[in-house]
């Protein structure tokens, strides 16, 4: 998969005005603040992928999920690309579970006006556009 581009699809799962982040620690890009994310799966939607890996990791179930913008994240110090896909939820149902204790720390529900620091680097680039979430 050397010089290869790979696809994020992010979810920007939403309950009365807040966000959901969880704190990864056990990664090669660790210490960070990220949203709900996977990697998008040969022949697979965005909103599929998004609907099948939020329930894995979160026992979350979503449903009409909106795509809200695309960014184009270079990691010239691992020599990695990605397109990261950036979508949409408000909740459906709750029984919010850390379902990979190994990967991740916590989830955390934020105002869009009192992030975390710090934000994993798409989310940052997505920030930037200046797009509406709420």
């Amino acid at each position: 998969m050397e010089n290869s581009v790979r696809v994020w699809i992010w979810v920007f799962v939403i309950k009365d005005d807040k966000i959901l982040l969880w704190y990864r620690t056990n990664t090669h890009w660790w210490w960070n603040w990220w949203l709900t994310w996977w990697h998008l799966e040969f022949m697979e939607s965005f909103e599929d992928c998004a609907i099948r890996e939020t329930l894995e990791e979160t026992n979350i179930k979503i449903k009409d999920v909106k795509v809200l913008w695309i960014t184009n994240d270079f990691f010239t110090d691992k020599n990695k690309h990605y397109v990261s896909i950036f979508l949409k939820w408000n909740y459906e149902s709750w029984d919010l579970k850390i379902m990979e204790p190994d990967k991740f720390e916590k989830w955390e529900w934020f105002s869009l006006d009192n992030l975390p620091q710090p934000l994993w680097f798409p989310i940052e680039n997505f920030f930037k556009q200046g797009i509406k979430v709420i």
